[in-house]
């Protein structure tokens, strides 16, 4: 296992604490802005790319028992 410094780990603890906050707060704002703006196939497709970078920043920032 790599070691990591402090400030690394407590860097880490509030990306992984803020990442499901900043998604659930900004998918159902952006998607109807989109949506007002460019149209429904634009926010429709940005959903899907929100989602996607959503589910791989969980995945990334997720602590899992060793």
């Amino acid at each position: 296992m790599i070691s990591q410094s402090p400030d690394a780990l407590v860097f880490l603890r509030w990306v992984t604490t803020l990442t499901p906050l900043i998604g659930a707060l900004i998918f159902p704002l952006l998607v109807p802005l989109v949506m007002i703006r460019f149209g429904v196939a634009a926010g429709v497709a940005a959903a899907l790319v929100l989602t996607l970078l959503w589910f791989i920043a969980m995945l990334r920032t997720s602590e899992m028992a060793h």
